[in-house]
């Protein structure tokens, strides 16, 4: 079972950052879907040449947010539903705020709005695949 995150030795972010960055996008495009089986921490960290505490800091992370599970004994899953905050004003504002800074990375990179976009959504296509 081989899962569609890479991790970049020369990008500056910390490495559990990435995985967790990885996971989630995976998710988001439909990479990984809801009920599908994560590899063992110690599978995972041999795949993506990491320490096996980071991908264990990292499954324990998102599995206290929901959007993991695991069964002990049988392996970790992906959430059969994204968890939602108890407040949509406060999710609506969380994702303002990721938009901005998509945007604003986006512009530091050379990008315009409508290139960001057209980018994000070719990206969302390529997930559906």
């Amino acid at each position: 079972m081989t899962v569609p995150i890479s991790i970049d030795a020369s990008d500056r972010t910390p490495i559990y950052a990435q995985l967790e960055r990885g996971i989630r996008v995976a998710i988001a495009t439909g990479r990984l879907r809801p009920g599908d089986q994560l590899p063992t921490v110690r599978q995972l960290a041999v795949d993506l040449r990491v320490n096996a505490n980071t991908v264990a800091r990292v499954y324990v992370t998102l599995e206290r947010e929901g959007v993991l599970v695991t069964q002990r004994g049988v392996g970790t899953f992906i959430a059969d539903s994204v968890p939602k905050s108890a407040h949509a004003g406060h999710r609506e504002r969380r994702l303002h705020a990721h938009i901005d800074r998509f945007l604003t990375d986006s512009a530091a990179l050379g990008y315009s709005p409508r290139e960001a976009v057209k980018e994000l959504t070719r990206r969302l296509k390529e997930g559906e695949n």
